[in-house]
């Protein structure tokens, strides 16, 4: 089996090295690497999406995992990559597409007989090693085809699903990005108060270690945060702003077209607007938590 993979920023140059540790052959290109860039990171690189398509075997159907910023990025990706495939190819979206763009892109590729799978993917920059999870939306004769790909990429090849027709993959990872918002918002609040007790003098870091021994708040965030914490207990240099992907956006947009009331998930986003005007160590707890897992930029303080 073959695959390629548009995009090899954090996640996509993970997704390529841990497929390649399992044996598939795997090709990449990215619009900004160079051949250098190519050759230090190991990658079977070509110089474009044409290229890229040329790397193949004769024989073999072709499979494009695209792993691009949604948005403009990907639409531009996928129309081209129409252009150049032929009838039977399959192209994975494995980014956090909304999942009605999903639908449109399923549908115009089928009329190109290339089939279209959107993979909602999580796991962040650790998934190279510990594996991801993947939520699978698609026609099932296409992913039972991918499987092999999706097994090896998963963490203890558990770690992935059929959800159902297109877009059911990027509208469960968009629900999964909204769940994260309201535990990671809850997460800074307490780490806030545990903070600002400070005739305690509290240690965060033994505090967030503790936790994950037996409480009930035990997590992997909450492991990545003891892990900010120790490389910054103050957290210096972060500024308290948090960033937003879309994916907050679209849950509670979602919640409010089946009439269901979304509390936790709505405040997370507010808040984090408001971080944007506001200095708070909370904030700089959010902001160093979307660094720790997704690799996701930090706005410095002044």
């Amino acid at each position: 089996m073959e695959i390629a993979i548009v995009g090899l920023g954090k996640m996509g140059l993970g997704i390529y090295k841990r497929l390649t540790k399992k044996g598939i052959k795997v090709y990449g290109f990215d619009s900004g690497w160079s051949e250098k860039k190519y050759s230090e990171n190991k990658v079977i690189g070509a110089k474009n999406l044409q290229d890229l398509v040329n790397l193949f075997s004769s024989n073999s159907k072709k499979i494009i995992w695209s792993m691009v910023p949604s948005g403009k990025a990907t639409e531009e990706t996928i129309n081209y990559l129409s252009k150049l495939l032929k009838d039977g190819s399959i192209i994975i979206d494995g980014g956090n597409s909304y999942y009605k763009k999903s639908i449109e892109n399923y549908n115009l590729l089928k009329k190109n007989k290339i089939s279209f799978l959107d993979s909602g993917t999580s796991g962040g920059v650790w998934g190279e090693k510990d594996g991801y999870c993947l939520m699978v939306g698609g026609e099932r004769k296409d992913f039972d085809h991918c499987e092999p790909i999706f097994k090896a990429l998963s963490t203890n090849e558990k770690g992935y699903g059929y959800m159902g027709p297109s877009g059911s993959g990027h509208f469960v990872k968009m629900i999964h990005n909204g769940i994260e918002y309201g535990m990671m918002q809850s997460m800074a609040e307490g780490i806030e108060i545990l903070n600002q007790k400070k005739e305690f003098n509290l240690d965060l870091v033994q505090i967030t270690s503790l936790w994950q021994h037996g409480s009930v708040v035990r997590s992997w965030l909450l492991d990545l945060m003891k892990e900010a914490l120790t490389e910054n207990p103050n957290l210096d240099g972060i500024a308290p702003y948090v960033e937003d992907s879309g994916e907050g956006r679209w849950t509670i947009q979602e919640a409010i077209d089946l009439d269901v009331a979304a509390h936790s998930i709505t405040s997370s986003l507010y808040s984090r607007f408001y971080s944007r005007n506001n200095d708070s160590f909370g904030f700089k707890v959010l902001s160093s938590l979307r660094n720790q897992f997704g690799g996701h930029n930090i706005k410095k303080s002044n």
